[in-house]
C-alpha cells in the first residue's frame, strides 16, 4: 500500500522484478499520453548511470560542491518518474545518509543531502513507500555520534544561527524505518540514561525520531511513563505524533510486515491498553484548547513550563500538526471492540421515567475509539458555532477535517481486496454512519465560522463526509445552501455556502454518489448569477468557483425536449446503478415528506430541469458583460484593471467562462456565439477591451473555426479602417494612457488575440489575411500601446502554430461527446470519472502546413524587422523620437515572435568558449549538463534545412540585441534612451530565457494540476478522477521534459556576449533599466552553468575607487541577491574578492551605497561558516563513504566510471585542497591589512573584524598579527567592535584548545577530544555512587587524605548528565592538576599567536578593561544583568594563561568590587566570574590563591549588595556553581549554606539576598543536595508565616525546588527500568509524598489560625493567611512547572482548605490565589487515580459547607475540573456530580442556584445527554407540584426557591443546546409559560432563557416550524409576559 502503516503496507515483500513491472505499467501511462515518443526504460537507465558514475567521481574526490550540483541533475532524472531498481535506490540512499555524517561539512551542503536522501527515501503520507526495512538497513550509530555535538555544543563555540541539529533529526527521521529493530534495546539503553529533568525535552525528540515504528511493546510503556511524569506541551505533541504514526502502521496487529514479533498485538483500544488509552484521550480533549468557565487562555500549563527550559533543547524545531496525529490515532484504533450502545441521540420526549439513568452501557456502533470520539465531540460542540468562536476554532475545525481525511482514507484501504487488516480490525458500515453523524452537526455549525482558515476546515470535512455518506450530509447542505442564497444581505453566509458548494459537486451532480442531487443543480446555478458583483469581490470568487467545478462534471444541454435513449427502468447498465445503504433517506428534521424517488422519476426531474440551461447560459453571459462594462479603465505600467480585487475577479471570471463555454452543447455554443458577436461588433468600450477579448478566447477554445469564421472578417475590416483613419499614429515608446480614439483599435486586436489562441488548422485557412494584417499593424501601430498589442498577438498566433497543447478539456473523451446516444441522456454521465488509461485524445503538436508558415512569418515579419534594426543602429548617434520609436516597435515585434516560439527547435551541443574553470584545480568534463530528453521541439535534426534557417534566425537576432546593446552603450543621449535600452533587456530576456520552459512556468502548472487533482480526489489512492486531471497531468509531465532543456544550459560565445550586455545594463545610471536588468540577470544565472561567476570580474571591478555611485549600487544589489552571494563567497576564486571587495568600498561616500555595503556585510555573514574552507578542501578519509560507493557501483556496468576522468579529478584534488586553504589565509591577511589602515574608518574595522572572525578556522592555526588585532581591538573604545574582538579572542582560543587536545581531525570536527586530565569515572553500583555525589559527603571528602579517597573521589565529576532514569556505565571526570606545574601544553603552531596575546596582556591592559566595561550601558534602559560575553573572555584568558596575571587583575577589580557604581561593581563582578571558572584545571597553588583572595573578601561583597545589584551578582553565583563539582568552590558552597536563612528580620532584602543565594545552591546542585533536602524543607514550611510577601514567593519556590531535585526515579539499569514501566503502576515514583505529614501538621493548624484571624485592615497578618498563601504560591509554582504531577499528593489534603480560602472575601490576595490555584488544577493532567479523588473532594466540600459561597465557588471550579478529565471520570463519580448539581439547584442561596443551573447546563451539554427526559419529567413535575402561596404565608420562600429550581432545571436543559431547538423543547413552553408573571427571580430567569433561545439559534426561520400556534404564543409570553388584555377578561 502506501502510507507508512497503511493496510497494505502489510503485503509480503514484492520481488524485484514484480515491482519495476509495476513502475513501468505505471511510467507507461504518463508516456501514453504524450504527442510523441519517450525513451525506453533502458535508455533512460544509461542517463541514470552517466549521472551516477559523475557523483561516484565527485565522492572519490571528495569534491562535495561539485557533488551537489549533480545532486541536482539526479532530482531532474527522478523528476522523469522512470523506474529505479529498489536495490540502486537502497545503496543510492545509503551514500546519501553517510554524506550527511561527514564531519566538518558545511550546513548547505547537508541540507541539500539529506533532501536529496529524503527525496529518494520518497516516505511521502499517503504514497507508496519506494521501500521497505528488508530492501535497506542503515546503521544509526554514527547518526547519533554526529548530532552529539549539535544537540550539546561547546558553549564557547555555540552559534544560535546553526540549524545542523535539525537537519540531522530530519535525516533519522526519514530513517528510522530502516534502523535494524533488533536494536532497539541498545537505543534505548543510550538515550534513556541520558534523559533527566533538565534535558528531557532534548531527549524526547531523539528518542521519537530514532526509534523505528516497529515493536512498539518495548518502548511504549516507557514512553507513556516519561509522558505521564512531564508536564509539557513540546513533549505532548511529539508523543501524540508517535501514537498517530504506530496506531496507523500497527492497525494490521502482527500479520503485517514488522511479523509476529515486531508487530503490535491489539489491546483493549486498538494497540493501547485501557489507561493507555484514557490517558491518550485526556490529551486529545486537553488539545482542544477550549475555553471552559471562568478560563478563557490555553487549557494547559504545558507551554509555560516549555518556556523553563533551556534554550539549547528549544532549537529543536519541527512543525507538527497535533490535529492529524490526533486524527490518527482515533481512526487507526478503531475497530468492533465492544457491545454496541443503544442509541439515546433522540430520547423519547413522551417518556415519563424521572430517575436519571445508569450510564450506559455499550459502545458507539460497537468500537470504543469511537465512542471515545462521540464524547470529545459532544463535549465541545457547541464551540463550533460562530459565535463562539475563538483561538480555539482553528484547532477544532482542522481536527474535525483530519479525522474526515484519515477516516476516508482507511475506508478506502479497506475496501480494496489486498488489504491485509484482519476483519475484525476493519471498519463498519455503522461505525461509517456513527462517525458521520457524530461529525455532522460541528461541522455544519463552523460552515459559517468567521475565520476562513476554520471555515474552509470545516467545509472540507463536510466533503469528505459527504463521499462517505451522501444522504446523511447532502440534505443538510442543501437546505442551507438554498437559505444562503436566497439571503442577499448576509454575504457572509452566501460566500460560506458558495464555497461549501465547491467541495461537494460530485454529490451533487453525480447520481452514483448520491441519487437525488442532479436535479438541485440548475436552481443552484440559477442563484448563483447575483453572486457574481464587481462590488463583492469575495462573492464573486466563490461563485465562479462552485460554477467552475459543479459544470466541469456536466453537459450544458437541454434534455427536456429529447426522448430518451435509455430505459428509466431497473434493468439499467451495472455502471449506472448505484449502491445506496438500506437505511437511505433524508434523516430527520429535513424538509419535506421523506419520500425517496425512484431512479426513474428522478431522472425524468433532472431533465425537466436542463430545460433552463438556455436561460442560465444567456443570463450568465449577460451578467458578466454588465459586470465588464462596470471595470475601472484599463491602465497603470502593467496595463492592468483597477487594483488586485479586479484582477482576481476577472481572473476567476476567465476561468469560469473557459469551462462554461466547454460544456456547452451545440445550440447553445452558437447561441453564445452569435451573443458575442452582436456585442462584440457593436461595443468598444475601452474599460475592458482586455477582459472581452479573453471571453472570446474561451470560445475560441471550444470551437476555433467557428469563432475565427464569425469574428475574424469583421475585426480585420475594422482595423484597417481604425489605421486607415489615424488610430495608434501618436508615437510613444512609453506606458501612457489610453487614447480614446484608439479604443476600436484595441478592442478588435483583444478580439483577434482571443480568437487566434486556439487551433492552428483552423488559423491556416486564413493565413494570408493574418499575415498582410500582421505586416500592416507593424508598420502602423506607432503608440507603445499598440504595438504592444500587437506583439502579443504575434506571441499569441506563434504559440497557436507551434505550441504543444490540449485539443478537447471536457469532461469526456471527445467520441463520447459527440456520440448522439450520449447527447440524449447526457445526466446520466454526470460526474464521469476516469482512469488515467482511459483518456484517448491528447495533446497537439504542429504539423508541417503550422512549421511552414512558422518560417514565412519569421521571413516575412521577423527577417526585416532586424535588417531595420541595424539600418537603425548604423545611424544611432543622430536618431529622433521616430528612429527611436521604430527601434522600439521592430525590437518588440522580434521580441514577441520569439516569445511565442520556445519549442521551436532543440538546441544542439554548444560550443563553449569560456567555461569559467580553473585549470588547476578543476576537470571541465565535471560540470553538470542538461538531462537531453524528447520533449516534442517541433525541429530537432540539424541536417534539416527548416532547422538550420530557424537557428540562423536566431542567431541573428542575438547579433543584433548584442549589437544593439554595444551601440546604445556608447550613445549619451541619456533619458531620452531608457525605453530603447529597456526593450533591449527584454529582448535579452528573450533570447536566453525563452526557450523551454521557466522553473517559474513549470511550478504554476504543477500547482495547478496538484489543486485540481484534490479537488475530485477523496484519498490520496484514488485511480479515477476527472478527464480535466489527467489531461492536467500529461500536460504537467510534458512541460517538465520541456523544462530539462532549460537546466544547466552551456554558453555558447553569443550567450557570453549578451550576459556582459546585461550586466553593465544593471550597472546603468538609470535606476528603471537598472532594476529591470538585475530582475532578468538573477533569473538567467540560474539556468546558465558557471554565469554568475562568469558575471562577476565585472561587479567587483564596478565597486573601485572612481566609479560612479550609480554603477557601484548596481553591482551592490547584483551582490545582495542569495543566490550571487552563496555562490560567490563559497567560490574560492571570488570567496576573497567579495570581501575585500566591500572593504574596499569606504571612498564612496554616499550614505544610500553605505547603507547598502553594510547590509551586504551583514548578510555575508551567514555564508562564511567555518566549515566552508573545510568542505572545499577535504582530504581526510571516508571509509564508510567508500564502502558505500563500492555497493553503488555493484549495481551498473563497468563502465559507471570514467577511469580517465577519475583519474583527472584524484590529480587535481590535492591541489585543490592545498589552493582553498592557501586562498583562504590570503583573504585573511588582505582583510587584516586592510583592517589595520589608519584610514580605515571604524565602521569598516567593525565589518572586517566580523568578517575574520568568521574566517576564523578550527583546523588551521592563527597568525600572530590577527591574534594581536583581536586582542587590542579588545580594548577598543568602540563597543561593537570590542564585542567581536573578545568573540574571536575565545573563538581563537577554543580552536587551540581543540587542536591540542583532537589525535584525529574527526575528533577536532565532531568535537569529541579529549582532556589530559579527563578520566572516565566508573558507576559502578548506582546506588553507593548516588550516595557519594551528595554535598555533605563532599565535605567529609574534602577534610580526607588522598589515600582514603575512592577512585570517584579521586576526580572531580562537574556534570552529572544521568542517572535520572538510570545510568550510564561511567561519567566524565577530571584528575585535579599538579600543585605547582600547568598540565597543559598548548598547540605548537599557535604559540606565536598566544605570546602575542600575552604581551598585549601589559601593565595597562586590564585597567583600560575593567575602565571600559564599567561605563554605563547605553542599551536596553541601562540594565545591570551580567554580560556573559566579558566572562567568557576573562574565563579564557583564565584558561590559556592560568593564573599568569592574577596579581594583575586582582588589584584592578579589588577597588571596583567595592565601589558605590553599580556598573562598576559589575565590571568587577564578571571579571571575578570570568576567573572563577577559568580557574577550572589551575594548579592547586594558583586556585587556592584566587579562592583565598576571594573568600577574605565575600562578606564585605554580600553586605554591599544593594537591590538594583543583585540581579547580576545573583546571575554571577549561579553561572559558577552550575554544572561544577562542589570540591572545586567548597569554600564559596560552606560560606553560602552558613548564611543565617532568617524569614522574620527587619529588612526584607537582607533576608531576600540570602535566600537568592540559597536558591541557586538548591538549583545548581540538583541531585548533590538531597540529603540536606529534609532539614532545609522542613526550616522553610517552619517558616512559612513570614510576613514579608517576597520571602514567601522565595519560600514557595524554594519548596518547588527541592521537591524538584528529590524526583529522582534512578534505577540501577535500563532494563529494570523497563520492566518497571510493565509492571509496576508508579515506575517515576511520582506517587512519593516524602514530606506529607509535615504538610498535614501544618494542615491540622488551620482551623485554629482560621479563629484567629485578626480583622480587616489587619487581616494579612493573621497566621491563617500567611501560611495560607505560602502553601497556595507553591502550589502554584509547581503547577506551572515541567515536574507539576509531583504536586498532587500535596494538593489532595490540601484541598478543602483551599476552597475555604475561596471564600475569604475579606483577603482578596487569598481568595486571589485560592481560585487561581483551583482553575490551574485543571490545566494540568493528574495521575489517573487522583481524578476521582479529586472530584469527591469537590462534591465532599459543596455537600458539607455551611457557607454558601464555599458552594458558589466550588461550582465552576468543579465543572472546569470535570470537564478537563471527563474522558477519565468514572460513571459513579459522574452520578455525584448529577446528584450535587441537583441539590445546588434547591439551595437557599439565588447565587448558587444560578450557579448550578449554569453548571448542569454545561454538564448535561457535554456528557450527560442521556438524561436529558428523565430530568425533563422530573422539573416538570416539580413545577406543576409547587403552587405559589400569599407572599405573606410562612412556605412563600420554601414554596419560591423550590418552584425557582425546578425553573432553572428546565430553562439549564433548553440552554444545553443553545444553537437547535430539539423536539422535547416545544412543550416547556407550556410549563414556562404558566410562571412568567411569577415574582422574580423565577419571571427574570424565564425571559432570560426565552431571549436567549431565539437569539442563539441560527436558523430560527426553520426551527420555528417545530412549536405549534400555542407554542409560539407561550413563547412570545415567556418573552414579555401576559399582556394588559389578560387583565380585563
Amino acid at each position: 500500500m502506501t502510507s507508512p502503516g497503511s493496510p497494505l503496507a502489510t503485503e509480503s515483500p514484492e520481488s524485484e522484478d514484480s515491482v519495476l513491472e509495476k513502475q513501468r505499467a505505471s511510467l507507461q501511462t504518463y508516456l501514453d499520453h504524450l504527442p510523441y515518443d519517450g525513451e525506453s526504460a533502458d535508455e533512460m537507465q544509461a542517463k541514470l548511470e552517466y549521472i551516477v558514475g559523475r557523483i561516484v567521481i565527485c565522492a572519490k574526490a571528495k569534491n562535495w560542491l561539485v557533488l551537489t550540483t549533480w545532486d541536482g541533475k539526479l532530482q531532474c532524472w527522478l523528476l522523469m518518474r522512470y523506474p529505479m531498481p529498489k536495490s540502486t535506490r537502497a545503496k543510492l540512499v545509503r551514500l546519501y545518509y553517510e554524506l550527511c555524517l561527514l564531519p566538518g561539512i558545511e550546513p548547505r551542503v547537508l541540507r541539500s543531502w539529506a533532501d536529496m536522501a529524503s527525496r529518494l527515501i520518497s516516505n511521502k503520507p499517503g504514497s507508496k513507500r519506494k521501500l521497505e526495512a528488508t530492501d535497506l538497513q542503515l546503521p544509526w550509530k554514527p547518526l547519533w555520534e554526529a548530532l552529539q555535538k549539535e544537540l550539546w555544543p561547546k558553549k564557547r563555540l555555540l552559534d544560535t544561527t546553526r540549524n545542523v541539529l535539525n537537519i540531522l533529526l530530519y535525516v533519522a527521521e526519514q530513517s528510522k524505518r530502516y534502523y535494524p529493530a533488533e536494536e532497539i534495546p541498545e537505543m534505548l539503553d543510550t538515550f534513556f540514561p541520558l534523559l533527566t529533568k533538565e534535558t528531557f525535552l532534548t531527549m524526547i525528540p531523539v528518542i521519537t525520531s530514532f526509534l523505528p515504528p516497529t515493536h512498539p511493546h518495548l518502548y511504549l510503556p516507557a514512553l507513556f511513563s516519561l509522558w505521564e511524569a512531564f508536564n509539557s506541551s513540546v513533549m505532548d505533541d511529539r508523543l501524540l505524533e508517535l501514537a498517530g504514526d504506530l496506531a496507523e502502521e500497527h492497525v494490521v496487529g502482527k500479520v503485517g510486515l514488522a511479523g509476529e514479533e515486531g508487530g503490535a498485538e491489539w489491546k483493549y483500544v486498538g494497540i493501547w491498553t485501557e489507561n493507555q488509552w484514557t490517558f491518550l484521550a485526556g490529551k486529545a480533549l486537553g488539545s482542544m484548547n477550549v475555553p471552559v468557565g471562568a478560563t478563557r487562555g490555553t487549557s494547559t500549563t504545558g507551554g509555560h513550563a516549555d518556556a523553563m527550559a533551556d534554550r539549547q533543547s528549544l532549537r529543536i524545531k519541527k512543525a507538527i500538526n497535533r490535529y492529524s496525529a490526533l486524527a490518527k490515532m482515533l481512526v487507526y484504533s478503531m475497530s468492533l471492540d465492544g457491545p454496541v450502545r443503544e442509541e439515546i441521540s433522540t430520547p423519547n420526549a413522551r417518556s415519563r421515567e424521572t430517575r436519571l439513568p445508569a450510564q450506559q452501557n455499550g459502545y458507539l456502533a460497537g468500537s470504543r475509539a469511537l465512542d471515545s470520539l462521540d464524547k470529545l465531540i459532544t463535549s465541545t460542540e457547541s464551540f463550533f458555532h460562530p459565535s463562539n468562536s475563538g483561538t480555539w476554532t482553528l484547532c477544532l475545525t482542522n481536527f474535525i477535517h483530519r479525522l474526515t481525511t484519515e477516516f476516508t482514507k482507511r475506508w478506502k484501504e479497506e475496501e480494496l481486496p489486498s488489504c491485509k487488516t484482519p476483519v475484525t480490525h476493519r471498519l463498519t458500515p455503522s461505525i461509517r454512519r456513527a462517525f458521520v453523524t457524530t461529525l455532522r452537526t460541528p461541522a455544519l455549525l463552523a460552515m459559517f465560522s468567521k475565520d476562513p482558515i476554520s471555515m474552509s476546515y470545516a467545509q472540507g470535512a463536510l466533503r469528505g463526509m459527504a463521499m462517505l455518506d451522501a444522504t446523511l450530509i447532502m440534505p443538510e447542505l442543501l437546505d442551507r445552501a438554498y437559505s444562503g442564497l436566497e439571503v442577499v444581505n448576509e454575504t457572509h453566509r452566501t460566500t460560506a455556502v458558495l464555497s461549501l458548494l465547491s467541495g461537494v459537486t460530485l454529490p451533487l451532480v453525480s447520481e452514483k454518489v448520491w441519487l437525488g442531487g442532479q436535479k438541485h443543480l440548475v436552481p443552484l446555478l440559477e442563484l448563483c448569477i447575483p453572486g457574481i458583483d464587481l462590488n463583492d469581490h469575495i462573492k464573486t470568487v466563490c461563485a465562479t468557483m462552485f460554477i467552475v467545478s459543479a459544470v466541469q462534471h456536466i453537459k450544458i444541454g437541454d434534455l427536456s425536449i429529447q426522448q430518451t435513449g435509455l430505459s428509466f427502468s431497473t434493468d439499467a447498465p451495472a455502471e449506472d446503478m448505484m449502491n445506496i445503504d438500506e437505511q437511505s433517506g433524508l434523516p430527520n428534521g429535513v424538509e419535506g415528506n421523506g419520500l425517496v424517488l425512484s431512479r426513474e422519476d428522478e431522472r425524468a426531474l433532472v431533465r425537466d430541469s436542463t430545460a433552463s440551461f438556455a436561460d442560465w447560459v444567456t443570463s450568465l453571459f449577460r451578467r458578466v458583460l454588465a459586470l465588464y462594462e462596470n471595470l475601472p479603465e484599463e491602465g497603470g505600467k502593467k496595463g492592468t484593471t483597477g487594483g488586485k480585487q479586479e484582477e482576481s475577479v476577472l481572473k476567476s471570471i476567465k476561468s469560469m467562462m473557459d469551462v462554461v463555454c466547454l460544456h456547452l452543447s451545440d445550440p447553445l455554443f452558437d447561441l453564445v456565439l452569435k451573443l458575442m458577436f452582436d456585442y462584440g461588433t457593436s461595443n468598444a468600450k475601452s474599460n475592458s477591451v482586455r477582459a472581452f477579448g479573453q471571453l472570446i478566447a474561451c470560445l475560441a477554445r471550444v470551437k476555433p473555426d467557428q469563432t475565427i469564421d464569425r469574428f475574424l472578417p469583421h475585426c480585420v475590416r475594422q482595423i484597417q479602417e481604425e489605421l486607415k483613419h489615424g488610430a495608434s499614429s501618436i508615437m510613444t515608446t512609453s506606458t501612457h494612457t489610453a487614447v480614446a480614439s484608439d479604443t476600436t483599435l484595441h478592442w478588435n486586436l483583444s478580439i483577434l488575440r482571443g480568437c487566434l489562441g486556439y487551433g492552428g488548422a483552423a488559423l491556416l485557412k486564413h493565413k494570408d489575411t493574418v499575415k498582410e494584417l500582421i505586416i500592416l499593424l507593424v508598420d502602423k501601430t506607432k503608440s507603445e500601446r499598440g504595438y504592444s498589442s500587437v506583439g502579443r498577438l504575434i506571441t499569441r498566433i506563434l504559440h497557436t502554430l507551434g505550441g504543444v497543447y490540449p485539443l478537447n478539456s471536457r469532461f469526456i473523451n471527445t467520441e463520447e461527446w459527440d456520440d448522439p446516444m450520449f447527447n440524449r441522456d447526457h445526466n446520466t454521465q454526470w460526474g464521469r470519472l476516469y482512469e488515467a488509461c482511459d483518456l484517448t485524445e491528447h495533446l497537439s503538436v504542429p504539423t508541417e502546413p503550422e512549421i511552414a508558415f512558422i518560417l514565412d512569418i519569421l521571413g516575412t515579419v521577423g527577417a526585416p524587422a532586424l535588417k531595420n534594426i541595424e539600418e537603425l543602429l548604423e545611424s544611432s548617434g543622430k536618431w529622433d523620437n521616430v528612429s527611436r520609436n521604430r527601434f522600439c516597435r521592430y525590437m518588440n515585434v522580434v521580441r514577441s515572435i520569439w516569445s511565442g516560439l520556445p519549442t521551436l527547435f532543440q538546441e544542439g551541443p554548444k560550443q563553449v568558449v569560456n567555461p569559467c574553470i580553473n585549470e588547476e584545480t578543476e576537470v571541465e568534463s565535471l560540470l553538470v549538463t542538461p538531462l537531453i530528453v524528447k520533449a516534442g521541439f517541433t525541429l530537432t535534426d540539424p541536417r534539416d534545412p527548416r532547422y538550420q534557417k530557424v537557428v540562423e534566425h536566431r542567431s541573428q537576432f542575438g547579433r543584433t540585441v548584442h549589437l544593439a546593446a554595444i551601440t546604445l552603450r556608447k550613445q549619451l543621449e541619456g533619458e531620452d534612451h531608457i525605453d530603447a535600452v529597456i526593450s533591449v533587456a527584454k529582448a535579452i530576456d528573450v533570447f536566453l530565457l525563452e526557450y523551454g520552459m521557466t522553473r517559474g512556468s513549470f511550478d504554476s502548472l504543477q500547482n495547478n494540476y496538484s489543486s485540481a487533482r484534490e479537488l475530485n480526489r477523496v484519498w490520496s489512492k484514488q485511480k479515477e478522477n476527472s478527464r480535466l486531471v489527467w489531461l492536467k497531468r500529461a500536460q504537467v509531465y510534458h512541460t517538465g521534459r520541456v523544462y530539462m532543456h532549460a537546466l544547466h544550459r552551456g554558453r555558447s560565445d553569443l550567450d557570453d556576449k549578451l550576459l556582459s550586455d546585461l550586466v553593465e545594463l544593471s550597472l546603468s545610471p538609470y535606476t528603471r533599466v537598472r532594476r529591470h536588468s538585475q530582475a532578468i540577470l538573477h533569473n538567467v544565472c540560474g539556468y546558465y552553468v558557471r554565469s554568475t561567476r562568469m558575471t562577476l570580474p565585472a561587479l567587483f571591478d564596478a565597486l573601485v575607487k572612481g566609479t560612479d555611485p550609480d554603477r557601484m549600487k548596481g553591482a551592490l544589489y547584483l551582490l545582495w541577491n542569495k543566490g550571487t552571494a552563496a555562490y560567490a563567497l563559497a567560490d574560492q576564486t571570488y570567496h576573497g574578492r567579495y570581501l575585500l571587495s566591500l572593504l574596499e568600498c569606504q571612498h564612496q561616500e554616499k550614505p544610500s551605497v553605505q547603507k547598502l555595503v553594510g547590509s551586504l556585510a551583514h548578510d555575508c555573514l551567514a555564508h562564511l561558516s567555518e566549515e566552508s574552507v573545510h568542505t572545499d578542501s577535504y582530504l581526510e578519509d571516508a571509509p564508510r563513504i567508500d564502502e558505500a560507493l563500492l555497493r553503488l557501483e555493484e549495481e551498473f556496468s563497468s563502465a559507471l566510471v570514467d577511469r580517465n576522468l577519475l583519474a583527472q579529478v584524484l590529480q587535481k584534488s590535492p591541489a585543490r585542497a592545498s589552493s582553498r586553504n592557501v586562498s583562504s589565509q590570503r583573504v585573511c591577511s588582505a582583510v587584516l591589512e586592510i583592517a589595520l589602515r589608519s584610514t580605515t574608518h571604524w565602521r569598516y574595522v567593525q565589518m572586517a573584524t566580523r568578517f575574520l572572525f568568521c574566517l576564523l578556522r578550527r583546523d588551521n592555526p592563527t597568525t600572530p598579527e590577527l591574534a594581536k588585532f583581536f586582542f587590542e581591538n579588545t580594548v577598543s573604545p568602540h563597543s561593537t567592535i570590542r564585542l567581536h574582538a573578545q568573540r574571536a579572542v575565545v573563538k581563537l582560543a577554543t580552536f587551540i584548545k581543540a587542536r591540542t587536545y583532537a589525535k584525529s581531525t574527526k575528533e577536532l570536527w565532531l568535537e569529541t577530544w579529549s582532556n589530559p586530565l579527563q578520566r572516565r569515572v566508573s558507576v559502578g553500583d548506582p546506588s553507593r555512587f548516588n550516595e557519594s555525589i551528595n554535598c555533605q559527603r563532599y565535605t567529609q571528602v574534602c577534610q580526607s587524605s588522598p589515600k582514603q579517597l575512592t577512585h570517584f573521589h579521586r576526580n572531580y565529576v562537574d556534570k552529572i548528565s544521568t542517572g535520572f532514569i538510570s545510568w550510564t556505565p561511567d561519567l566524565k571526570g577530571y584528575q585535579p592538576a599538579p600543585d605547582r606545574t600547568s598540565p597543559f601544553i598548548w598547540d605548537g603552531d599557535s604559540q606565536a599567536a598566544l605570546s602575542v596575546i600575552l604581551l598585549g596582556m601589559n601593565d595597562d591592559y586590564f585597567s583600560k578593561l575593567a575602565l571600559l566595561w564599567s561605563q554605563e550601558s547605553n542599551r536596553s534602559g541601562g540594565a545591570t544583568d551580567v554580560r556573559q560575553d566579558n566572562c567568557v573572555f576573562i574565563k579564557t584568558l583564565a584558561k590559556m594563561y592560568e593564573a599568569t596575571k592574577l596579581d594583575q587583575i586582582l588589584a584592578v577589580v579589588e577597588p571596583l568590587l567595592f565601589d558605590s557604581d553599580k556598573f562598576k561593581q559589575r565590571g568587577a563582578a564578571e571579571i571575578l566570574l570570568g576567573l572563577w571558572r577559568g580557574s577550572k584545571h589551575w594548579p592547586k597553588q594558583s586556585s587556592a590563591k584566587l579562592w583565598s583572595w576571594t573568600m577574605d573578601r565575600m562578606d564585605r561583597i554580600f553586605a554591599q549588595i544593594k537591590p538594583d545589584t543583585l540581579p547580576f551578582w545573583e546571575t554571577a553565583f549561579s553561572l559558577q556553581l552550575v554544572d561544577r563539582d562542589p570540591r572545586r568552590h567548597q569554600a564559596m558552597l560552606d560560606w553560602i549554606l552558613a548564611l543565617p536563612l532568617e524569614f522574620h528580620g527587619d529588612s526584607a532584602f537582607a533576608m531576600n539576598k540570602t535566600l537568592s543565594l540559597f536558591g541557586i545552591v538548591v538549583d545548581c546542585l540538583g541531585p548533590r543536595f538531597m540529603p540536606l533536602s529534609d532539614k532545609y524543607f522542613n526550616l522553610l514550611l517552619d517558616n512559612a508565616n513570614t510576613g514579608y510577601a517576597e520571602i514567601r514567593a522565595h519560600i514557595s519556590q524554594n519548596l518547588y525546588m527541592i521537591m524538584r531535585c528529590q524526583w529522582q526515579p534512578s534505577y540501577p539499569s535500563t532494563d529494570m527500568f523497563l520492566s518497571a514501566c510493565r509492571t509496576t503502576t508508579d515506575p517515576m515514583k511520582l506517587r512519593d509524598k516524602r514530606y506529607l505529614s509535615r504538610v498535614i501538621e501544618i494542615l491540622d493548624q488551620f482551623p485554629k489560625w482560621k479563629e484567629e484571624r485578626f480583622p480587616p485592615p489587619r487581616v494579612n497578618q493573621s497566621q491563617y493567611d500567611k501560611v495560607g498563601l505560602t502553601l497556595l504560591q507553591w502550589l502554584w509554582a509547581s503547577c506551572h512547572g515541567p515536574q507539576a504531577s509531583l504536586i498532587f499528593p500535596y494538593i489532595l489534603p490540601m484541598l478543602p482548605e483551599i476552597l475555604r480560602m475561596s471564600e475569604l472575601s475579606d483577603s482578596s490576595e487569598l481568595q486571589n490565589y485560592s481560585s487561581a490555584v483551583l482553575y490551574v488544577l485543571s490545566a494540568v493532567t493528574p495521575p489517573p487515580e487522583y481524578i476521582n479523588v479529586i472530584l469527591e473532594h469537590f462534591l465532599g466540600a459543596i455537600r458539607s459547607s455551611k457557607s454558601w459561597r464555599i458552594r458558589l465557588n466550588a461550582l465552576p471550579t468543579l465543572v472546569v475540573f470535570f470537564y478537563r478529565n471527563l474522558l477519565s471520570v468514572s460513571s459513579k463519580e459522574v452520578s455525584a456530580v448529577m446528584d450535587v448539581l441537583l441539590e445546588c439547584l434547591s439551595d437557599e442561596n439565588v447565587e448558587v442556584r444560578e450557579m448550578s443551573s449554569k453548571v448542569l447546563s454545561g454538564l448535561v451539554r457535554c456528557s450527560q445527554r442521556q438524561s436529558i427526559i428523565p430530568l425533563k419529567n422530573r422539573f416538570v413535575a416539580l413545577a406543576r407540584k409547587v403552587q405559589l402561596p400569599a407572599r405573606k404565608d410562612p412556605t412563600y420562600a420554601d414554596s419560591l426557591r423550590t418552584l425557582h429550581s425546578s425553573i432553572l432545571g428546565l430553562c439549564a436543559l433548553i440552554e444545553s443546546f443553545p444553537y437547535s431547538v430539539e423536539r422535547w423543547m416545544p412543550p416547556l413552553t407550556e410549563v414556562l409559560a404558566l410562571h412568567a408573571t411569577d415574582p422574580p427571580p423565577i419571571s427574570t430567569t424565564i425571559r432570560k432563557c426565552a431571549s436567549e433561545l431565539i437569539r442563539s439559534v441560527d436558523t430560527w426561520h426553520k426551527d420555528q416550524q417545530a412549536f405549534n400556534e400555542d407554542q409560539l404564543q407561550d413563547l412570545s409570553t415567556m418573552l414579555v409576559g401576559t399582556s394588559y388584555c389578560e387583565f380585563f377578561k
